[in-house]
């Protein structure tokens, strides 16, 4: 039997999460918050203060891509960096007041986009979803750690 690659369950999960993507992104851009820079907002409102090592291997992106990143970040006001107060050659990335406001809309846009996604299932279909897609993502994982080892 052929694969058909239009009817397969990632095929679909894959443009839903394009759509959300690009929705999201409609919805935050009046914050200067650009594609694939709400994870790093959502992480420095919840860590402040943390080194650009740190944030790469929480994100799971290599340290050039986000050097790059906070950069752009920088530029339109949304983080600073800082020098560590016990080692000059670390830098920590804190937010701005602005990039702290620019979350808050990032956490809002999430929060009707979830509404949204999910106005036509019930509760019990949510929690169903929720669960399936949770083992569906360790199985992603343990599938990326025995490939790679």
């Amino acid at each position: 039997m052929d694969f058909d690659y239009v009817n397969a369950l990632t095929h679909i999960m894959g443009h839903v999460m394009k759509l959300h993507r690009h929705n999201l992104d409609l919805l935050i851009q009046k914050y200067d918050v650009h594609p694939g820079q709400p994870p790093l907002l959502l992480r420095l409102y919840r860590h402040g203060g943390l080194m650009q090592k740190e944030l790469a291997r929480s994100m799971n992106v290599k340290p050039a891509t986000l050097t790059v990143m906070i950069n752009r970040m920088e530029k339109s006001g949304l983080v600073t960096l800082t020098p560590d107060p016990n080692d000059q050659r670390i830098s920590r990335v804190y937010l701005t007041e602005k990039g702290k406001v620019a979350t808050v809309a990032v956490k809002e846009a999430l929060q009707l986009l979830e509404t949204r996604c999910f106005e036509h299932f019930t509760d019990e279909e949510t929690s169903l979803l929720r669960g399936m897609l949770t083992r569906l993502h360790t199985d992603m994982e343990t599938f990326n750690r025995e490939y790679n080892s």
